[in-house]
C-alpha cells in the first residue's frame, strides 16, 4: 500500500515543476499559473464522495486500479496538450490525472489508519506519508533535469511530452501487478452497527473542523512549493538559475520525508496534539523571516517549512477520524475533499503575489497554520 504513497506524491510534486514551465511557455500571470493547482486540486472535491461510494460498491483493489489507470491517461493527454501547444488542454489533463490520485488518497489513508491499534494509528500513518515525502523529493528533480533543462527550446510545451509518457508506462506497469495481489478488506476491520443512525459531517465536531484543517494544511503546503521556483530567482542569490531552483524545491519536500521519519519515532512518545502544534508555531515563525530576509537565509528558511509541515496532514487526518467506527471510510472521503485547499491556496497566494509582490505573499499560507495550532490544542478534542 505505501508504494501508492510515493506514486501520488511524486506525481503532485511535478506540479510545482509544471506551474513555473508552463508560466513560461505561455507568458502566463501568477494567477493564471495558479490554476494548474486549482485544477489539480479542485478534483479531490469534486470526486472524493463520488470515489468513497465507488470502492464501497466495486471494491478497495479494483478501485485502486482504476485509479492507477486513470492518472496514466491524464499523463497522456499531456502528450497532445503539448503538441498543439494548448493551456487548457493541459489543465484538463491535470483534472484527469489528478482524479485517479483521489482514488488512491480516499483508498490508501484508511487502509493505514485503519490496520492496527487506533492509539498508533498516527504514527502508522507519518510513515506511510514518509514514503509518499520520498516520491515528493523525487518528483522535482524528475522535473527539472527532464522538464526546466529544456526551457530553452523557446518556450515550447514539448519537452513535458516524454516525461509523463514514461509515468503513464510505469502506472499501467503497478496497475498489472495490484491485479494479482491480494488485499485484505477494510471492512473486516471496523465494527458495523446495524441500529446506528446515517451518517452526519457536523455530528462530528472534530471531523468537520479537521476537514478545514486538512484544507488549510494541503493549500499552504501547496502554494508554499508552487512558487519556490519563482521566489529564489527574486532572492538575489548567487548562480541561482531556474534550474538550479527547481532542484532546491526538492529540499522542501526532501525536510517533509525526514521529518515524518522522525514523527512517526516521536509520535510514539509525545501526544500527537503538542506535537503538531508545535510544528504549526514553527512553521510561522520560518515564514516570518523568510519574508523579511533576503539570499540564502530566505531561501533556506521557507524550505525548513517543510521539515515542519512533515507530520501535519497525517497527524490531522488521524485525529479527525477517531471514533467513527464504520464511518471511517465516509470520513477519509470527506478529508479527502479538503485537500481542495490545494486549489484555492495557490490562487489566492498568486493574486497576492501579483498585487503585493511574490515574497510578501507567502503570509498567507502562514495564515493557515495558525488555525492548524488551534486545532491541536483544542479544535481536534471529540466532545
Amino acid at each position: 500500500m505505501t508504494s501508492l504513497f510515493f506514486i501520488w506524491g511524486f506525481i503532485t510534486a511535478l506540479n510545482d515543476i509544471l506551474l513555473p514551465y508552463l508560466k513560461n511557455a505561455f507568458s502566463l500571470t501568477y494567477f493564471q499559473a495558479g490554476l494548474v493547482q486549482f485544477c489539480f486540486f479542485g478534483a479531490y472535491f469534486i470526486v472524493s464522495p463520488f470515489a468513497g461510494r465507488f470502492l464501497e460498491k466495486i471494491g478497495y483493489k479494483k478501485g485502486i486500479v482504476v485509479g492507477l489507470l486513470t492518472i496514466a491517461s491524464g499523463c497522456v493527454l499531456f502528450y497532445p496538450a503539448a503538441e498543439i501547444s494548448m493551456y487548457p488542454l493541459f489543465l484538463f489533463a491535470l483534472f484527469v490525472l489528478a482524479s485517479g490520485v483521489t482514488m488512491l488518497q480516499v483508498s490508501a489513508n484508511p487502509y493505514v489508519a485503519v490496520l492496527g491499534p487506533e492509539s498508533t494509528a498516527a504514527s502508522r500513518l507519518n510513515l506511510a506519508q514518509a514514503i509518499n515525502s520520498v516520491g515528493h523529493t523525487a518528483g522535482p528533480m524528475f522535473g527539472a533535469l527532464l522538464i526546466l533543462a529544456a526551457t530553452s527550446e523557446a518556450g515550447s510545451a514539448k519537452s513535458v511530452q516524454t516525461p509523463y509518457l514514461i509515468i503513464a508506462g510505469a502506472l499501467v506497469i503497478v496497475a498489472l501487478l495490484f491485479l494479482k495481489m491480494k488485499l485484505p478488506n477494510i471492512s473486516e476491520h471496523v465494527e458495523k452497527d446495524q441500529a446506528s443512525p446515517p451518517f452526519s459531517l457536523f455530528a462530528h465536531k472534530h471531523l468537520y473542523l479537521g476537514v478545514l484543517a486538512i484544507f488549510l494544511y494541503v493549500g499552504a503546503e501547496v502554494s508554499i512549493g508552487s512558487y519556490l521556483v519563482n521566489l529564489f530567482m527574486q532572492l538575489g542569490i548567487d548562480n541561482m538559475n531556474e534550474v538550479t531552483a527547481g532542484k532546491m524545491v526538492s529540499y522542501y519536500w526532501g525536510a517533509a520525508m525526514v521529518g515524518r521519519f522522525i514523527g512517526a519515532a516521536i509520535l510514539n512518545f509525545i501526544k500527537a496534539t503538542t506535537l503538531l502544534a508545535i510544528n504549526a508555531v514553527l512553521a510561522i515563525s520560518m515564514i516570518v523571516i523568510a519574508v523579511n530576509m533576503e539570499g540564502s537565509l530566505a531561501m533556506w528558511s521557507i524550505l525548513a517549512v517543510g521539515f515542519f509541515n512533515s507530520i501535519m496532514f497525517p497527524t490531522i487526518f488521524t485525529l479527525a477520524i477517531r471514533g467513527l467506527g464504520e464511518y471511517t471510510g465516509r470520513g477519509s472521503g470527506y478529508l479527502c475533499q479538503g485537500i481542495v485547499g490545494g486549489a484555492i491556496l495557490p490562487l489566492l497566494q498568486g493574486f497576492a503575489a501579483d498585487a503585493m509582490g511574490l515574497q510578501m505573499s507567502f503570509l498567507i499560507p502562514a495564515i493557515s497554520y495558525l488555525y492548524i495550532a488551534w486545532y491541536a490544542v483544542k479544535g481536534s478534542k471529540i466532545n
